[in-house]
């Protein structure tokens, strides 16, 4: 597993991390127990060792797994996400520094780490972050050695670009061939920040395998049966026809010309994977490739394919 620098902090990791969002049975529906554990314990077994959490995926759940799973594994990092108060009813972001505090705490004693590798503000709007005192928690908790880096889960440029203005240490953000958009509008910023970037959502929800037919339906209980309407959907299959001429000679598929899209952005640290099966993830991780990921010329020819069916750049 080749590693890569998290931006400007000390850390090298694994270029692809495991995600857990979907092993949190929140997304995508249930999955057993048993294999949350076996991807987990296979994920350590073929190089990984970033894992990307957050305190509401399985209402701690899988930050609690984790804090079992990587016991004795060796050196593993971990990034996890606060900011959202699971008490209230519905849920609601909050991120002042009372509840910022406890939610750390909880999180720490679930992960059952003295130190927290990566802390984030979990998808903070723009007017949230016109507030100093989040990001101002996460650098106190960092001078006090509780955890080694901070930073945001952003879900727009503009809020990337607000955390990076604050000299966060990493940012979390969608990535893929279908949304490029937003990593690459804040891409100066990132150079000139130095920080780490996660790339997550690589395969647009599993729409990047290639796999669906437009008359695909999803269970009730899959976020995927609300992300689009059947005509956006229908748009966005059409959509990986830009994707196909990529698939040749060592990329195999289109899964496999999705990761490595995300993988040939230097600015990327890690691509974010969520496999809900050792089977999933071994695809994945055979399909990574290695350096040249795709050629300069594909990617620019990408690009113009692109923009020709809709897709911003």
């Amino acid at each position: 597993m080749r590693k890569r620098p998290l931006g400007k902090t000390t850390l090298q990791v694994s270029e692809l991390a495991l995600g857990t969002w979907g092993l949190s049975g929140d997304g995508y529906g249930p999955i057993s127990s048993v294999e949350v554990d076996r991807v987990i314990d296979r994920a350590l077994a073929v190089g990984i060792d970033l894992f990307d959490t957050a305190d509401v995926y399985g209402r701690g759940e899988m930050e609690r797994c984790l804090g079992k799973r990587l016991q004795g594994a060796g050196a593993t990092f971990v990034v996890t996400k606060i900011g959202t108060d699971l008490d209230e009813l519905p849920p609601k972001k909050r991120f002042d520094p009372a509840h910022l505090r406890t939610a750390f705490e909880r999180s720490q004693e679930r992960l059952a780490r003295d130190v927290v590798d990566v802390v984030l503000l979990h998808n903070p709007t723009v007017a949230a972050m016109r507030s100093k005192e989040p990001l101002d928690f996460l650098k106190e908790l960092k001078q006090a050695g509780k955890i080694r880096a901070f930073g945001v889960s952003a879900g727009s440029a503009d809020v990337a670009r607000a955390a990076l203005r604050d000299e966060v240490d990493v940012i979390e953000l969608a990535y893929n061939a279908l949304l490029p958009g937003d990593l690459h509008e804040v891409a100066g910023d990132v150079s000139e920040s130095g920080a780490g970037v996660l790339a997550r959502s690589v395969l647009a929800h599993g729409l990047l395998a290639g796999h669906w037919s437009p008359d695909r339906d999803f269970y009730p209980d899959d976020h995927r049966a609300q992300r689009w309407t059947r005509d956006e959907f229908k748009t966005r299959l059409r959509q990986l026809d830009a994707l196909r001429p990529l698939v040749t000679g060592n990329v195999v598929s289109l899964r496999a010309a999705a990761l490595r899209f995300v993988l040939a952005n230097h600015l990327v640290s890690s691509a974010v994977l969520g496999p809900r099966s050792v089977a999933q993830l071994d695809q994945l991780v055979r399909e990574a490739g290695m350096p040249p990921y795709l050629r300069d010329t594909a990617l620019t020819d990408l690009s113009a394919r692109l923009k020709n069916l809709g897709v911003t750049t």
